[in-house]
């Protein structure tokens, strides 16, 4: 646990949340400033700052406790799919530095915009693979 982290003080019960699920080592709750109705973060109880600082079986954890939440976020307020995210790193987005998947119930016109992506220039993804199987 951090001292400081607001994810390890809402753990600890020390500030209120909205629980959605909690076992020995998972907690998810309601994200107070949602981007639709049940937007739920997942978190280890562990604290760890982001993706890499995890264990693989913080992860393992994790995913299975979102594939049993976001089916009933789902249901629990009427949406029609679903997106998990991770913002990692202050460039990402991400705000708070304890390990954090959101759950965002999704509805057919939302207005919500999926990310546009563009087409490489020819010959680019290759040089962009080659250069990432090297960090490898």
């Amino acid at each position: 646990m951090s001292k400081d982290c607001i994810f390890c003080k809402i753990i600890k019960g020390e500030i209120p949340s909205a629980k959605i699920y909690e076992d020995d080592k998972i907690l998810a709750f309601l994200d107070i400033n949602p981007i639709k109705p049940g937007h739920t973060l997942v978190i280890p109880k562990v604290h760890r700052s982001d993706l890499l600082a995890a264990e693989n079986q913080d992860l393992v954890e994790l995913i299975k406790i979102i594939k049993r939440i976001a089916p009933a976020a789902v249901a629990g307020v009427g949406a029609d799919g679903f997106n998990v995210g991770l913002n990692d790193g202050s460039a990402a987005g991400q705000i708070v530095f304890h390990l954090h998947f959101h759950i965002i119930p999704r509805f057919k016109d939302d207005n919500l915009k999926l990310w546009s992506g563009r087409p490489y220039e020819a010959g680019a993804a290759e040089i962009v693979a080659e250069k990432i199987k090297k960090q490898l």
